[in-house]
């Protein structure tokens, strides 16, 4: 028995001591890679809510526009960027392969929602090129509960997309500096290539970029301009793609536009975007902004250099151009920012934790919880949905038009509607939409697509822009009423002529007085439809081209 008591208590130490062990082996292996296990615990937390989030935005017509571009041909939608609207092909491109796998806003959604979880390890991964990785774990903390992130990361019209390329672009930049090999170099061109094609601003960051080479690596200036020349050749599309946007837009060089007309309001709008990546109350966006400073300031000289780079030559870009009034930039176009920012906040944060571990800790949940707020207030639908009755409404409208409608109608504006009316019936909906917010491109449009057959107007009473938003429409025709049928649908009120109108002027004709309905019921966009049908018309009946009617969105 004594000997089956030695044995038992050689084996409970043994054991004890294998526990231990094992214990020390994992706090040693946690101890080393904690910030990856944080980054992967963001990345699982990202891609629970963008998944369980994916539908809840209402569709937007922006995302209309893109799938309703990709239901033609990939000619058909080079022929659309290239000659009528201009701007970046890859998000259309992309479009395409959703609309002809079969798949509607959702799949569109998806992809956004994929390409901004793809972007938060490329963050960390950024953030420790620059710093270290605890530095790149705190930058992915900071950009994953962002507004700019989690709305345009199920927002269908892929500014995700921008943001995964250009941080793809800048890593490949960093490493064909470190390596100066042909491999190292072409991989950047073709990261630059795929940047300008997903949107017109990768030009910004491509200046950035250069600018930085000039500054600081001039020991690898002759790779740079080799590789500098090979993206302006390459990338000669994209440069006529976006000529093309600038003249529907009125964008130039020489300053005094309408939307940026000098440094306070170039200012203004850093720092509206510094709000939109953090949140937008003033003390918090203060604080964050004086956080980044401070870690620019703190930051090794070719992290510093690099920050200060983007920054100037994107400020640089906005005073020496001119924004014609329809210009609009948003925080959304920054949005290849957004890691540099939180990487020189996130800076500030490490620094701060070495001495005060449980500040800076505290520090940064706050900030969490008030860019989760931000978003909560920025974009509610994107955490509460949409309203059932709205849900509803549009369900009932889409199921009504996808029956009703005629393979020759013809769609004014590119309504989310029409969308759901055209998943439910792919077959026969109609295919010419004549855009909103353009009036040359909507005269083009009708006079390619002549003979017209009938014409179709939503009005919809819940947009935020409206003088005051309802979830109810008053039923009105326009006058005279003879020409038109009218479907209310809770807040929207379709508006159709009974008959084909023909040519492009009946549809000017009949289209100004159904946008008068519009004006009377104080919806928000009539205004700028109506001018763009009456400019439309003048042109149609002989008096020559006029200024457009444009939007600072894509319609």
């Amino acid at each position: 028995m004594r000997e089956t008591a030695m044995t038992q208590g050689i084996e409970a130490r043994t054991e004890g001591t294998r526990t231990a062990v094992a214990a020390a082996a994992a706090r040693s292996w946690l101890a080393l890679r904690w910030p990856y296990v944080g980054v992967a615990a963001v990345v699982a937390a990202a891609t629970a809510f963008l998944l369980h989030q994916l539908m809840a935005w209402p569709p937007h017509e922006d995302e209309t526009l893109a799938l309703f571009v990709g239901r033609d041909s990939i000619p058909g939608v080079v022929e659309h960027v290239t000659r009528d609207r201009g701007g970046a092909p890859l998000h259309f491109l992309l479009a395409w392969g959703v609309a002809h796998l079969g798949f509607g806003l959702g799949g569109l959604r998806l992809l956004s929602a994929l390409f901004a979880l793809v972007s938060l390890p490329l963050v960390a991964a950024l953030g420790a090129r620059l710093a270290d990785i605890r530095v790149g774990f705190v930058a992915t903390v900071i950009v994953a509960p962002s507004w700019l992130f989690l709305f345009h990361g199920v927002y269908g019209r892929m500014y995700s997309l921008f943001l995964f390329l250009s941080l793809a672009c800048t890593l490949a930049l960093l490493r064909a500096l470190d390596r100066g090999t042909r491999g190292a170099w072409a991989l950047w061109v073709a990261t630059a290539l795929l940047t300008v094609a997903a949107h017109p601003y990768g030009v910004l960051m491509l200046g950035g970029q250069g600018l930085y080479v000039l500054v600081a690596h001039r020991d690898r200036l002759r790779g740079a301009v080799v590789a500098g020349v090979a993206v302006l050749v390459l990338g000669i599309p994209f440069w006529l793609t976006d000529l093309v946007l600038a003249g529907r837009f009125d964008v130039g060089v020489g300053g005094g536009g309408a939307k940026l007309g000098g440094p306070g309001a170039v200012m203004r709008y850093f720092w509206r975007s510094a709000g939109d990546a953090t949140a937008g109350w003033w003390p918090v966006a203060l604080l964050a902004v004086g956080a980044a400073i401070f870690g620019v300031v703190r930051m090794r000289s070719d992290a510093r250099a690099l920050v200060l780079c983007a920054a100037t030559a994107t400020a640089a870009a906005f005073l020496l151009a001119r924004l014609g009034g329809s210009a609009a930039p948003e925080s959304r176009h920054l949005i290849f920012l957004l890691p540099l920012f939180a990487i020189s906040v996130a800076t500030t944060i490490v620094l701060l934790a070495r001495r005060l571990l449980p500040l800076a800790v505290v520090a940064t949940l706050a900030l969490v919880v008030a860019q989760v707020s931000w978003a909560w207030h920025r974009s509610s639908p994107l955490f509460d949905w949409e309203p059932d009755a709205r849900q509803a409404a549009r369900a009932e409208a889409e199921t009504w038009l996808a029956r009703t409608s005629r393979p020759d109608d013809v769609l004014f504006g590119y309504e989310p509607l029409y969308l759901g009316a055209w998943e439910r019936n792919r077959a026969s909906f109609p295919t010419t939409v004549v855009p909103r917010a353009d009036s040359v491109l909507a005269l083009r449009t009708l006079r390619r697509e002549a003979p017209l057959g009938r014409g179709v107007w939503v009005l919809d009473a819940s947009e935020r822009n409206n003088i005051r938003p309802r979830l109810e429409i008053e039923r009105r025709l326009p006058d005279p009423a003879e020409p038109y049928e009218v479907r209310v649908f809770g807040p929207f009120l379709v508006i159709r002529t009974v008959r084909p109108v023909v040519t492009p002027k009946a549809f000017l004709y009949d289209a100004a007085r159904a946008l008068l309905v519009g004006q009377q019921l104080g919806i928000g966009d009539a205004d700028v439809n109506l001018q763009t049908v009456v400019l439309a018309a003048r042109v149609e009946r002989g008096y020559g081209p006029s200024l457009r009617s444009r939007s600072s969105n894509s319609r």
